[in-house]
């Protein structure tokens, strides 16, 4: 029985790895919903932490604050909203160069400084800020996520609004 887990784990992967293929990802953002929840989705099945759903009212806020961005010029976190409170993730790279498994990848890439542990003692560096991104998108209890791209003048903004909020200080990631 253990070999056919492990099949059906490694199967699962690869189906996850492939899926930008499969859902027809032509463009740098074409498809932008389901490539975005694969990539989320393809790095939480590595840990075996329970796959996201899309949110469209968490894509909403994120396009909001995208927007707000992109117009602005400002990088910044959105204020926090004590009524509703959502975890948010943030990316910025030259305009139209970037496809967005790329952008979801620079997250993802964090999990080389990534130490199991409480939060925040999770990076071999010493620096939450080399770890908080991958440690939003993997949190355990986070099961929803909604994101959006919005374009600025010279860069691309890409807001990830995610529910439930993770990078709870005293807690374990996954």
């Amino acid at each position: 029985m253990r070999g056919g887990r492990s099949t059906l784990w490694l199967a699962r992967v690869a189906m996850l790895a492939l899926s930008p293929l499969v859902i027809g990802a032509t463009g740098l953002t074409s498809n932008l919903e389901g490539r975005l929840l694969a990539g989320h989705n393809r790095e939480r099945a590595v840990v075996g932490v329970p796959p996201l759903h899309w949110d469209a009212g968490l894509a909403s806020d994120a396009k909001r604050w995208a927007d707000h961005l992109a117009a602005s010029g400002a990088f910044r976190h959105s204020p926090d909203d004590p009524g509703n409170p959502q975890g948010e993730n943030l990316w910025a790279g030259t305009r139209n160069a970037f496809a967005v498994e790329s952008m979801v990848g620079a997250w993802a890439r964090e999990r080389r400084f990534f130490k199991a542990g409480t939060f925040p003692d999770n990076s071999v560096t010493g620096r939450v800020a080399d770890v908080d991104h991958y440690t939003q998108m993997m949190w355990r209890r986070t099961n929803a996520v909604g994101c959006a791209v919005a374009e600025g003048a010279d860069e691309d903004i890409l807001v990830c609004r995610y529910s439930q909020a993770g990078n709870y200080t005293g807690e374990r990631p996954f």
